[in-house]
């Protein structure tokens, strides 16, 4: 299960997606979050799904690894789907036996919200596949600059940011590393009930725990013996500068916006 958290992985390729300013990339993927809330049919939907298909070829992301990122959350999927099944009002009624009613309305959104999420989880996997942690959090920095003038802290913001998309994987690999020592002396995860499940954790958590802490100590004294101060008077190694392709980017995704709003005004499903 661990393998399949894509979370904080970054996919390592050329490609014109991976090249784009990550300023850019941020600010798109929010317009992208708010055409997944604008889609209210299933024709937006189609075109949420032809835009992702889309990105992911052009960016080299096997497809299969942005639908194996929505396995952790196949159990939220369920949930979200069979509440609004049961759950909802309509007329039109499929399915009568004793308290259970289920009608064309409630299966129609309970399918539109679950498909809701694995959009919104699909387009920002994109974001921490095609951009790496460094990249992700000086964008952001550069984003939140303004909001410095009210004392706000963004470099520190940014930089927590990119410490723990850095140890995501690392903590994976460490999970993985206990879960598999663990079992060979006889641990059992995965049977038993929920309480019975929820002790066989404990063997898992206080190593992990352990090992974050030490991970994390290591690395403030890495940083205090290299005279890290925080932000004020930082440089950095490469400049971000838009290009062309920027801008190509924006104008692309500002129309798929636009037509996701007008397909949920003119198309009729």
């Amino acid at each position: 299960m661990l393998n399949n958290i894509t979370i904080g992985q970054y996919y390592p390729v050329d490609s014109p997606v991976h090249r784009l300013d990550p300023r850019i990339k941020l600010i798109l993927t929010i317009g992208f979050i708010v055409s997944v809330f604008l889609a209210q049919s299933f024709s937006g939907y189609v075109l949420l799904f032809a835009f992702i298909f889309f990105v992911a070829r052009l960016s080299r992301v096997p497809f299969r690894m942005l639908l194996k990122g929505l396995k952790p959350l196949r159990i939220i999927l369920i949930l979200t789907f069979f509440l609004n099944l049961f759950f909802t009002q309509g007329d039109i009624v499929w399915v009568k036996f004793w308290i259970v009613r289920i009608t064309q309305e409630a299966f129609l959104q309970a399918l539109f919200y679950s498909l809701r999420l694995v959009f919104l989880v699909a387009g920002t996997s994109l974001l921490t596949l095609t951009t790496s942690p460094v990249a992700l959090a000086d964008g952001l920095e550069i984003l939140l600059t303004p909001l410095k003038k009210i004392h706000f802290p963004a470099h520190e913001l940014a930089m927590m940011m990119t410490i723990a998309l850095r140890f995501i994987p690392t903590l994976l690999e460490e999970t993985d590393k206990i879960m598999k020592a663990q079992m060979a002396r006889g641990a059992d995860f995965e049977s038993g009930n929920l309480i019975s499940r929820a002790k066989a954790m404990v063997p898992l958590l206080v190593p992990l725990f352990v090992s974050a802490f030490r991970r994390a100590g290591d690395l403030a004294m890495a940083m205090e013996s290299r005279c890290y101060h925080g932000g004020d008077g930082r440089t950095r190694l490469r400049s971000l500068r838009l290009t062309r392709a920027d801008l190509i980017a924006c104008i692309v995704v500002a129309s798929f916006i636009a037509l996701v709003v007008c397909s949920g005004m003119f198309l009729p499903f």
